[in-house]
């Protein structure tokens, strides 16, 4: 039975009922997540966000895998991509964050028309930040490779792989947005078939495209990067026929195809933390790929490879985490502060757990992880190390994903922008720099840099959550 009231917190007890849970969750259902018991609010919601984000990483796991095959400057071209691609994921993701914690408060308020109109504001800023990325990279790929210390081969090969990405870029800010939007309403179940369908047909187009299989021409690292386009291109399409069709939580209606100033402005404030938060991070890992890449190709793709296997075990984490914002931002829609509270403990508990037994693995089988994807031994070693002394910190981490996502969840998107600009900035690079260059610990020395960073950053944000200004903020 399911037990509605706020002092509820429980998890499915039964095999059937867990079964019938796990359907619910992986098909969609109209549960109002403010009524629920609690532990059957993170189930519903967390399943789907972790298999979204499980292909998500699965895809990113097998791209690279392919990629490998044509050497280590292939995949550190892949790296060195990624870090300007982790500028547009920033601003992408700090959209998404406000996106889902406006359309979250409008449907806990029960007001699903303005949910509505929230979200196709939040199209419209997608369409808007992805052209001068398109522009940079189209035009101005070998400069920005070679900006980031890229090889000569990734000058004379690898460039078109970022002109591909980066060009059409539009098609992953649209995919983060349109699934930012399922997830505010509740509809997770939409937001997990799409990525899987996306990533389904990269997964498919990878080999064909790379190694020119059948009647296809063999493209190399470009082909990786078209099939990407293609994947996700068709995933975008499938979002917006969902968003128009209607789905269980939120409809979009053609009359709501509009600028609509005032929402327009609240999604664009709120965002600004958010977006603040991701760029902090990301040139963070930017500016350590810049210090790893003056220690050779080797190191780069060693990071690289690493920082994939790393995307691949934390999606779960992630996807508890994202279960947060959701919780948190439709709980103070429905004016229940205690109760969204209480998913972030529970969920808290259930991420820390995950994760010490993903450090425990790494630390038993970080070589042979690393392994799947290069015989390089030189490669291995560094993708190894990485893995071992970051995953030190993981009990600590899983706690500031899910701290950071109550933050964000409940529109207090500044805090986290403060919180990673201390850690990852004055920390952060400083140390990486000092330790690697000035005490001459070369790439060990950034590893350890990233284990301080990343313990400190959790332990202070989850005294600051336990304060509880978050509670007041208004969206």
């Amino acid at each position: 039975m399911e037990d509605g009231s706020d002092n509820a917190i429980r998890t499915p007890t039964t095999a059937r009922s867990l079964w019938s849970d796990l359907k619910d969750a992986i098909r969609g259902t109209e549960a109002d997540y403010t009524q629920i018991s609690m532990g059957k609010a993170v189930f519903l919601l967390a399943v789907p966000m972790i298999l979204e984000l499980m292909m998500e990483s699965t895809f990113a796991v097998v791209d690279i895998y392919f990629v490998a095959a044509l050497g280590a400057s292939a995949v550190a071209t892949v790296g060195l991509t990624e870090t300007y691609l982790f500028l547009l994921y920033s601003i992408g993701m700090g959209l998404a964050t406000a996106v889902t914690a406006v359309i979250a408060r409008r449907i806990g308020e029960k007001e699903k028309e303005k949910a509505g109109v929230a979200a196709v504001q939040a199209v419209v800023l997608a369409l808007a930040v992805s052209v001068p990325f398109a522009v940079a990279g189209i035009f101005y790929a070998r400069e920005l490779l070679a900006l980031m210390g890229a090889d000569a081969w990734t000058l004379e090969h690898g460039y078109r792989y970022m002109q591909w990405t980066l060009g059409g870029n539009v098609v992953v800010m649209l995919l983060f947005i349109n699934n930012a939007i399922f997830r505010g309403a509740g509809d997770a179940a939409i937001a997990m078939r799409v990525l899987w369908i996306a990533n389904g047909i990269n997964m498919l187009l990878d080999p064909i495209l790379i190694f020119g299989w059948g009647p296809f021409p063999q493209l190399g690292i470009e082909g990786a990067a078209i099939a990407t386009l293609i994947g996700r291109g068709i995933g975008v399409a499938i979002q917006f026929w969902m968003l128009f069709r209607g789905s269980k939580h939120l409809r979009v209606l053609r009359t709501q195809i509009r600028i609509h100033g005032e929402t327009l402005a609240n999604i664009v404030r709120t965002s600004l933390g958010g977006i603040g938060q991701m760029i902090v991070a990301m040139l963070s890992w930017i500016f350590v790929m810049r210090i790893l890449a003056e220690f050779g190709s080797t190191v780069v793709a060693g990071a690289t490879i690493a920082m994939r296997i790393m995307m691949f075990t934390l999606m779960p984490a992630w996807g508890m985490s994202n279960a947060v914002a959701t919780l948190v931002g439709q709980n103070l829609g429905a004016d229940k502060p205690d109760r969204a509270e209480r998913s972030v403990w529970v969920t808290g508990f259930w991420n820390m757990g995950f994760l010490i037994l993903v450090s425990i693995t790494y630390n038993l089988y970080s070589d042979r992880l690393v392994g799947i994807f290069t015989e390089d031994v030189a490669v291995i070693a560094v993708g190894s190390l990485w893995l071992t002394i970051v995953s030190y910190s993981y009990f600590v981490y899983g706690w500031w994903m899910v701290a950071t996502q109550a933050f964000n969840g409940s529109g207090d998107t500044v805090t986290p922008t403060k919180i990673n600009l201390v850690f990852f900035w004055l920390i952060q690079i400083p140390l990486s720099y000092v330790l690697a260059k000035v005490l001459g610990f070369g790439y060990h020395g950034v590893f350890w840099a990233i284990f301080v960073s990343e313990t400190s950053v959790g332990i202070f944000t989850l005294w600051l959550f336990t304060r509880g200004k978050w509670k007041t903020v208004k969206v």
